[in-house]
């Protein structure tokens, strides 16, 4: 019940933002859309790969708010799941190069899933026009509040004795949660029982509700549910503490340097579209990501927003080339 008032809270930021979308030509921007005649003329769909109320959900609700301004049409979310996100990603994979379908994709669907996915039905480095990085998000181990262990020491060794008892959380094979928990495990050398959901925010509402026992999530989706208290974090993958969560150790502080994980969120259209196209969303993305109303929520729940030199299409290709690799190699080993 606890968690019903958090996810209540969620759900009225959520709404302040979506409304800020409902009056776009009421509020003036710096007018991207003018750079090229007639685009937009029309809605702009930025499909989700997960369900609403994660963080991938949270992060596209913000910033379309804000290009809606500055393009002067409605940037509209659109929640596609199932697939670990890899269903919704194809389906902008597979739309017109016109502009009007994007994806916010991110380490799952765009790097991990490739592994994962022997049969994938695109190429997240070739089916996909790189539009701009939008955020980097630390990980978090996380357990349900009941369970029995204080610090990660105590969650190791307990994992490690009872393993055949445990399960841990996961948005589908192929996301971030899936596959930060997988390289987790891999450390551990412990395969726990996966029980999949449709994106994290459902995960989170089980791992509150103490059905699942540990996830692995973006700090996005776990900020507000730590502060009341209803789940325990263990480690944050991640060099550094993060001011949001200052009380969270760092896995090498708690003594598991090699679990390091960086999710992150970026824009993609269909391949083929057009330079100038991608420059106008560019602009917009970039323009959205520099307003307050932007970063403050974003940072404050533990989002880190990339500097302009990582915001460019070209530095967003040269993420995934260098993600694809990496994610091949570190998964080996699937969950159940």
């Amino acid at each position: 019940m606890l968690w019903f008032a958090q996810a209540a809270a969620l759900g009225r930021v959520a709404a302040v933002i979506a409304a800020t979308v409902v009056f776009p030509l009421l509020v003036s921007g710096p007018a991207v859309a003018q750079q090229t005649p007639g685009y937009p003329s029309r809605p702009i769909t930025l499909i989700v790969p997960f369900a609403k109320g994660g963080p991938t959900d949270v992060v596209a609700r913000l910033i379309s708010a804000e290009m809606t301004k500055s393009l002067r049409q409605p940037v509209v979310v659109e929640n596609v799941t199932g697939a670990g996100g890899t269903i919704g990603t194809l389906r902008a994979a597979q739309a017109l190069p016109d502009g009007y379908t994007l994806v916010l994709g991110h380490m799952g669907t765009h790097a991990a899933a490739v592994a994962l996915y022997p049969k994938l039905g695109y190429r997240p480095d070739v089916d996909f026009a790189p539009v701009a990085l939008v955020a980097r998000m630390p990980v978090l181990l996380l357990a349900r509040r009941g369970f029995p262990a204080s610090n990660l020491a105590e969650f190791l060794a307990y994992i490690r004795g009872h393993q055949d008892r445990i399960n841990v959380a996961h948005a589908g094979i192929g996301s971030v949660s899936y596959a930060s928990c997988m390289l987790l495990n891999h450390l551990l050398d412990i395969n726990p029982t996966g029980v999949p959901f449709n994106g994290t925010g459902p995960a989170m509402d089980a791992l509150v509700a103490g059905q699942v026992d540990y996830m692995c999530d973006q700090i996005v989706n776990a900020v507000l549910p730590l502060r009341t208290e209803v789940i325990k974090a263990y480690a944050i993958a991640s060099a550094d503490r993060d001011p949001a969560v200052p009380e969270v150790p760092t896995a090498a502080e708690a003594g598991l340097p090699q679990f390091q994980v960086e999710a992150w969120n970026a824009v993609f259209a269909p391949k083929n579209t057009a330079t100038e196209i991608v420059h106008i969303l560019n602009a917009a993305v970039v323009h959205a990501l520099d307003q307050p109303e932007v970063r403050a929520p974003m940072t404050g729940l533990g989002g880190v927003i990339p500097p302009p030199d990582q915001r460019t299409p070209g530095a967003l290709a040269a993420l995934v080339a260098a993600e694809l690799p990496k994610w091949r190699q570190m998964l080996k080993r699937p969950l159940p």
